[in-house]
């Protein structure tokens, strides 16, 4: 008889209608083709909602979705994609968010792949969910509180094993930069708490107390300990010290493997505790090797730094919990957790006004802020928010274009050495109340550019705005120039593409860089030292097709890419290194399905085609070149005394561009005029339904 287990999947998707109450459930077996996560979630998305759905109607829908390898035992499985319409970029086309901490791991121990939620009510609710009891409840009284204390008071009321992934005011009252908060500080943006702000949900709550089965336990275990002792690295998998240790060849200071001797958690309960120098092949100090705080923050963040912490099925831990007495008077929450932009917003501030405070006091101001922003359930759009504001105040565009009463609510001049941060926190509640002129700032540059006649902001360097469609850089010209500068175009806001940083970064000589980029993409003229750029070649095209693929695949798995791929590893019996068919033997061990690396990414490349469909029908045109993937203008201005591809500059030539554009539709097989698939991609793909819809639309 056949083995009838789901292995890896937990086989049901979950739907909940806010507005009829119907809560249902259906098989994921049609969905297993685009692996879960983020394959899974852009299927729903194309197959349900139709382009030009207005994101906050109750037609939009929200998708919660993790992969195979979720709450499996696999390490770093447990991100969680949240795919939805945006509310913030032109066209509102469909978008990825992606959040780490537990809502994944709870929702697939839960026994679903995925949670659907559609229509809206007409009251604040919250969606508990217990196993496979799912009940639609009532949340009037925790409607208007912020993340912390809904958080708080649902645990409260249903389990202290339960996460919630629950709004802020900010979404409730339908900012377009509104995020979800899970496990406290862990974020998902993009507008995706705005669509839940417009549906009136306030939480889902999770409790999951099934266990996931599994094909073969022990290769499990054993590709854990192999990659553990072998092949991982720290935080964008960087594979050497930041520091000279006398058990490394090589160091880097850009590392951000950044323990060290005499490097303390100084707060940590019951002392503080040395990160010391964890070498390769001890399984367990892994967790001490990223000490991020002082990577984003500066050696003065050490005191204030309780632990370092992490998310689901997590040893590397580049998550900073930081205590800071002061930040309670000023307004904020004396403990803060989070990673990325979130964990430094001050320095993107401080980047463009120049006010010269200590480091002392960037980090209250980072404490008041990141305390602040997530309990509003305020995004940052990957710290635009943050640069606008900035602009916004240096260069006169509030006081030009605020009401002058509302202008003097604020005193501007706080924004200087001594100043008192709590200025922010009356900025930030105006923001979330969404109710006067300088909320329209969390709208979007696409808003308050043409708001505040302002719209040259796009085409400036400090802007950091990549896409007229209004998202900014992430890991872009600065990684590999062209390549990233491509990647950047490829979806709907800011790529989050860690591939080609965490190899950029990784702390390996340039020489060795190039030996291992000759192996994987074909040529050592694929990776380029930093700052010395040279002109689009096919091993490039291979470079970025490989990161957005891996990308990709990572969300749809669901694997953490800000250290997966495994391309490099620290240990020098190895030549360092590292083992990029990991995904596919952790899957085959998960699943029991016999899969080669080529064919994930394979798949990977399947789903990005499908999200480039649903982008081509949400813009109503298939010229993705001319229309989609348009780089603003600074990257070729800037150094005005220099040219492209000399040395010590980032700046891009216009032709350059335009070939690196074509040899990547080449790659992806799609058209190489206009980037958008084909029919005969599609076919190849067995993709006949989306294949007969953009027919149906005029677009194919």
């Amino acid at each position: 008889m056949a083995d009838a287990k789901s292995y890896g999947w937990a086989g049901k998707i979950l739907r909940v209608n806010l507005t009829t109450g119907e809560i249902t459930t259906e098989p994921t077996e049609p969905y297993k083709t685009y692996i879960g996560g983020m394959g899974l979630a852009n299927k729903i998305m194309y197959d349900e909602v139709p382009a030009g759905t207005d994101p906050l109607s109750p037609d939009n829908k929200v998708v919660f979705a993790v992969g195979p390898l979720t709450a499996t035992g696999v390490p770093l499985a447990g991100r969680t994609t949240i795919c939805s319409l945006s509310t913030f970029t032109q066209d509102h086309l469909v978008v990825d968010a992606h959040c780490g901490g537990m809502i994944g791991a709870k929702l697939k121990l839960s026994g679903h792949d995925a949670l659907i939620v559609e229509g809206a009510s007409d009251h604040p609710v919250y969606i508990n969910i217990v196993d496979d009891k799912v009940e639609i409840k009532d949340a009037s009284d925790v409607w208007g509180l912020g993340t912390r204390a809904t958080t708080e008071a649902l645990c409260r009321r249903e389990s202290t094993s339960a996460c919630v992934a629950c709004i802020g005011p900010a979404s409730e009252n339908l900012l377009p930069y509104g995020c979800i908060i899970n496990a406290r500080n862990h974020s998902a943006g993009a507008g995706t708490g705005t669509v839940l702000g417009s549906k009136k949900v306030k939480a889902i709550v999770v409790e999951g107390n099934s266990s996931i089965n599994v094909k073969d336990p022990q290769s499990v275990a054993d590709l854990s300990d192999y990659m553990l002792r072998e092949i991982v690295g720290s935080n964008n998998n960087h594979v050497v010290p930041s520091t000279q240790q006398e058990w490394a060849e090589y160091y880097d200071k850009g590392s951000r493997w950044t323990a060290r001797k005499g490097l303390t958690w100084a707060l940590a309960e019951g002392g503080p505790i040395d990160t010391g120098e964890p070498k390769p092949g001890e399984l367990n100090t892994v967790g001490y090797r990223c000490m991020k705080s002082t990577k984003d923050l500066g050696a003065g963040a050490e005191k204030y730094t309780i632990k370092m912490n992490g998310c689901h099925s997590c040893p590397i831990h580049c998550y900073s919990d930081l205590r800071n007495e002061e930040s309670k008077a000023h307004g904020g929450y004396e403990t803060v957790g989070n990673t990325c932009a979130a964990n430094f917003p001050f320095l993107y501030l401080e980047g463009i006004l120049k006010t010269g405070m200590s480091t002392d006091e960037q980090i209250l101001w980072n404490n008041v802020i990141t305390s602040r922003m997530d309990d509003l359930g305020l995004w940052c759009n990957y710290a635009q928010l943050w640069r606008d504001m900035a602009h916004c105040i240096k260069d006169g565009i509030f006081k030009a274009n605020l009401p002058e009463a509302e202008y003097n609510a604020y005193d501007w001049s706080q924004f200087r050495v001594g100043g008192d941060p709590q200025v922010m926190v009356g900025i930030m509640d105006a923001l979330a109340k969404n109710n006067s002129e300088l909320a329209y700032l969390a709208h979007g540059p696409l808003v308050w550019t043409k708001r505040w006649h302002d719209e040259g902001w796009f085409d400036k360097q400090p802007s950091q705005l990549i896409n007229y469609r209004g998202w900014p850089v992430h890991h872009a010209i600065e990684c590999f120039s062209q390549v990233g500068g491509v990647y950047n175009m490829m979806f709907n806001r800011d790529d989050m593409i860690h591939s080609a940083v965490n190899f950029q970064g990784c702390g390996l000589p340039i020489d060795l860089k190039k030996q291992i980029g000759a192996e994987v993409w074909g040529g050592e003229d694929a990776v380029d030292p930093d700052k010395d750029y040279t002109p689009m070649n096919e091993h490039k095209a291979n470079f970025c097709w490989w990161s957005i693929v891996t990308d990709v695949l990572h969300d749809s798995l669901t694997l953490c890419n800000w250290v997966w791929p495994m391309t490099m590893s620290p240990t020098k019996a190895r030549d360092y290194r590292g083992d990029l068919d990991l995904e596919a033997k952790f899957f085959k061990a998960v699943t029991g399905e016999d899969v080669t690396t080529d064919q994930l990414y394979q798949a990977g490349a399947k789903i990005m085609t499908l999200q480039r469909c649903n982008t081509m029908r949400g813009m109503g045109t298939n010229d993705f070149r001319n229309v989609h993937d348009k780089m603003t203008e600074w990257p070729f201005t800037i150094d005005p005394d220099k040219q492209a591809f000399t040395k010590g500059t980032i700046k891009q030539d216009h032709d350059d561009f335009q070939t690196a554009l074509t040899m990547v539709y080449k790659k992806f097989e799609w058209d190489e005029e206009k980037g958008c698939p084909t029919e005969a991609l599609l076919d190849k793909y067995d993709m006949g339904d989306v294949k007969a819809d953009l027919k149906s639309h005029g677009l194919m």
